[in-house]
């Protein structure tokens, strides 16, 4: 066969081309519908049942089964999803990722709709340079699925035809359609699958290759199945950097495709029988053991066969999984417990609209745990144990280092995300996060400084009068209402901030600090309590007051007010 690497040049460059229009047509629907996907992932259920649902969807409109897998391992690395929840999102995004092989197969192979390829990009170009935000990404989604489908004939022709090259067929030949053979295949699928890091480019290129007569059914179907197995290492890699918990979620991920593969290969002649009576029978096609050109779509019948029956298998056998990964791989210790989300080297870039929801849940753990920081004062205040005093003022430190930690994160985050293509609705999400961030981390230096000077009234055997604890417990009581109104306003769509509640909350907050600062210039007068005492209790209310302030900043920032 007279192939010039100038040849396979020209074969790796279509493959890019179809790879890229993938991306666009992925990106476009992201941006078009971003909230209504986020509403989605962010409703991913403790049934795994309607887990596997929530994971078909995902990965059915935004065409990436790496996509959902690698959100969902970062959702467990953070403590937002349980393993067992992670396991249906993922089995429904195997069933997600067969929907590219039927657009593949009948718009590719059947329709020929790269003759409409170019009308297309023409509808599609104005409304990417002429229109409003949303019409904009309706635009450059058009426009990458022609790119997509310009690619995939570009690809077709990039490989050559058997009739010109009939060696091709005395080398496959040689392959008997035994098990060993059928391994083999699987081996090369997951190779393939690997090098291109996408299972649709994989199984495009397999079907490419069918069509041309290169390999037949059997074999072709082997390789499916290896593509399958290929797909995990994205959601391994994206655990490398993850916890404990990240790492035995993508374990669960690859422990389900490989069992499905491992039963699917020894049932596979028995099963493509069913395929090949089903694609006659019933689709009308031709033989796919005959006919190469009917291959892709036998294919594409065998595909959603294997996941959807995978699915039915294995998802009675989950808490068996979880067990198996639990067992498998061990944790290395407490800090490999911890659930946090590493956001540097995730892989979840590729994604930036979906990414901005990992960022909206971690801001929302970074608000409850200010409010446990506040809390932490106030037991603090009541504390009269020096020793169990001392463990609680360190405790109060480490939880304002990581408040600062996470607000770096979160920011550093937010600004990789920001650096992708993004709607206007989300680009005012990531502004809005921000400056949520910032009022966090803020309260976490308050709730330090109010330690240290409770630190100091401890240090010098200072003791507040009875109505002076009384009245200080009473002001941490509004703050934790405000705080627990503003955990309710960050976890809810920020288009519906309940900012009248905060309102009063802070109007509340703000009459509580005014009266007992007039309690206390009186007191100060009358010389009720000592100099120092009365210094020390100004600044713990005053302290208060804008632990108050930095809580209806949030609330007003979620609102549109920043």
């Amino acid at each position: 066969m007279n192939y010039s690497l100038f040849d396979v040049l020209v074969l790796l460059g279509a493959l890019g081309f179809f790879i890229y229009g993938m991306k666009i047509m992925s990106e476009g629907i992201q941006k078009a519908a971003g909230q209504r996907l986020r509403e989605i992932l962010g409703a991913m259920t403790k049934n795994r049942f309607f887990g596997v649902l929530t994971g078909f969807l995902i990965t059915s409109l935004v065409q990436s089964s790496s996509a959902t897998t690698v959100m969902t391992v970062s959702f467990v690395n953070a403590g937002l999803l349980s393993l067992m929840e992670s396991a249906g999102v993922m089995m429904g995004a195997n069933i997600g990722t067969t929907i590219t092989a039927w657009i593949v197969s009948y718009f590719g192979f059947k329709f020929k709709i790269v003759a409409i390829s170019l009308p297309l990009i023409a509808i599609g170009l104005p409304m990417l340079l002429l229109g409003g935000s949303k019409v904009k990404s309706w635009g450059e989604f058009i426009i990458g699925f022609a790119i997509l489908f310009l690619g995939l004939d570009a690809l077709k022709n990039a490989v050559p035809n058997l009739k010109e090259n009939p060696e091709v067929l005395s080398f496959l030949s040689g392959f008997d359609s035994g098990l060993m053979t059928n391994l083999l295949f699987v081996g090369i699928g997951t190779l393939v699958t690997i090098i291109v890091q996408s299972s649709s480019a994989a199984m495009t290129l397999t079907f490419v290759m069918c069509n041309n007569g290169w390999i037949p059914f059997p074999l072709a179907a082997a390789m499916v199945l290896g593509e399958n197995i290929g797909t995990t290492i994205t959601a391994e890699l994206a655990s490398i950097v993850g916890n404990v918990h990240a790492k035995r979620s993508a374990r669960i991920h690859s422990m389900f495709n490989i069992i499905g593969v491992s039963w699917m290969v020894l049932l596979l002649p028995f099963v493509l029988q069913g395929i090949q009576w089903f694609s006659m029978d019933v689709m009308g096609t031709n033989d796919p053991y005959t006919d190469s050109e009917s291959i892709p779509f036998a294919l594409s019948y065998f595909h959603t066969f294997f996941n959807l029956t995978n699915v039915l298998l294995l998802i009675w056998f989950v808490p068996i999984l979880v067990k198996v990964a639990i067992k498998t791989v061990p944790s290395k210790g407490d800090m490999d417990e911890i659930f946090h989300l590493e956001y540097i080297g995730t892989g979840v870039m590729g994604t930036a609209e979906l990414s901005i929801l990992e960022a909206k849940k971690e801001v929302q753990k970074f608000g409850e745990l200010c409010g446990r920081h506040v809390k932490m004062v106030r037991e603090l205040l009541l504390e009269k144990d020096p020793k169990k005093a001392k463990k609680m003022l360190k405790r109060i430190k480490k939880y304002e280092e990581i408040s600062d930690r996470i607000e770096i994160e979160v920011t550093e985050y937010l600004t990789k995300v920001s650096q992708g293509k993004l709607s206007n609705e989300s680009s005012q999400m990531v502004r809005v996060m921000l400056s949520i961030c910032n009022d966090l981390e803020r309260v976490g230096d308050i709730c330090y400084q109010m330690s240290i000077n409770l630190e100091r009234k401890i240090e010098s055997k200072i003791w507040f009068a009875s109505e002076q604890r009384k009245e200080l417990l009473e002001l941490f009581d509004l703050v934790d209402e405000a705080n627990k109104m503003m955990d309710k306003n960050i976890g809810a769509n920020y288009k519906q901030v309940q900012l009248d509640a905060a309102y009063g909350l802070e109007e509340d907050i703000n009459k509580k600090r005014d009266a007992m600062r007039v309690k206390h210039l009186q007191s100060i007068e009358k010389g009720e309590y000592n100099y120092q005492s009365g210094m020390i209790y100004n600044d713990l209310f005053s302290s208060l007051e804008k632990i108050g302030d930095h809580v209806i900043n949030v609330s007003e920032a979620m609102s549109g007010k920043i």
